[in-house]
């Protein structure tokens, strides 16, 4: 009993204009209840001219008790000014149906939105900078968009755009993920799990923005403080007759001079 006090009722969830998202999350939150046939076949009626068993009218007026608690749940949901623009409320399958025509479009629309979609997926690659994680979502957001609109698409088109689509560091991964997996049973799980690991290892062995600066700030400082003032700069590098160029980091010696505001000279 202790366990049935503390359950918790599920939210019921509110239309933000999204239908297909909110579509998907109330029909649920309906099947739970076991209203959904109200909204998918409406209320039975008795036949015309026909009189209705005692067994009949008793399953008609549970049905209207069933359809006036569905109506509440959407009443619940809808914000009273989209309500307002629902001119047929008499029952559950006329509000859902009417709000099906508002937001979601006809199939001349939906046909549009999907061909939208479809380019967009077509020219999306990852940016430079982007994270793994971000990547498919932005990735995943767009095909399950395009699923909602009707599209057929299986998880390795995704995985194959996304492989196709990584920036040039992830190359080498892409085929090792490649070779050594049989693309059309990866799922897009492991295939991030997979992705996420070796970005990981990138990022540790990636040098520290600034520290090749700070190593020339370093070097410049003391050639700077261990020379005359009149001797020029190369001659405080010890047995070196030319201007050296000596690597730091990515950085060679007259870059780094140049860097500090030093200046080679005889």
């Amino acid at each position: 009993m202790a366990g049935e006090s503390n359950f918790v009722q599920p939210a019921i969830p509110k239309f933000d204009g999204h239908y297909d998202h909110w579509s998907m999350l109330m029909e649920n939150f309906l099947r739970s209840k076991e209203y959904w046939g109200l909204v998918e076949a409406g209320i039975p009626t008795a036949a015309e001219g026909v009189d209705s068993t005692e067994k009949q009218k008793k399953t008609i007026e549970d049905h209207k008790l069933k359809d006036l608690k569905t109506k509440n749940y959407l009443f619940q949901a809808i914000d009273r000014s989209i309500l307002e623009t629902i001119l047929k409320k008499d029952t559950t399958k006329d509000i859902w149906d009417s709000l099906k025509q508002k937001y979601q479009g006809t199939a001349r629309v939906k046909r549009a939105q999907l061909q939208a979609l479809r380019k967009e997926f077509e020219v999306l690659h990852m940016k430079v900078g982007e994270s793994v994680n971000d990547y498919f979502a932005r990735t995943l957001t767009i095909a399950n968009k395009m699923r909602i609109h009707g599209e057929q698409m299986g998880d390795v088109v995704v995985i194959e755009k996304i492989l196709r689509s990584m920036i040039p560091k992830f190359d080498y991964v892409v085929c090792s993920i490649e070779e050594s997996n049989d693309i059309d049973i990866l799922s897009i799980d492991e295939l991030q799990s997979s992705l996420l690991v070796h970005e990981q290892r990138m990022s540790r062995h990636t040098p520290r923005s600034g520290s090749a600066l700070s190593a020339t700030i370093r070097i410049t400082s003391h050639l700077t403080m261990s020379r005359s003032p009149d001797q020029p700069l190369y001659e405080a590098l010890p047995s070196v007759h030319n201007p050296p160029v000596c690597c730091v980091g990515r950085f060679s010696l007259p870059s780094i001079f140049a860097i500090s505001g030093l200046h080679l000279h005889a």
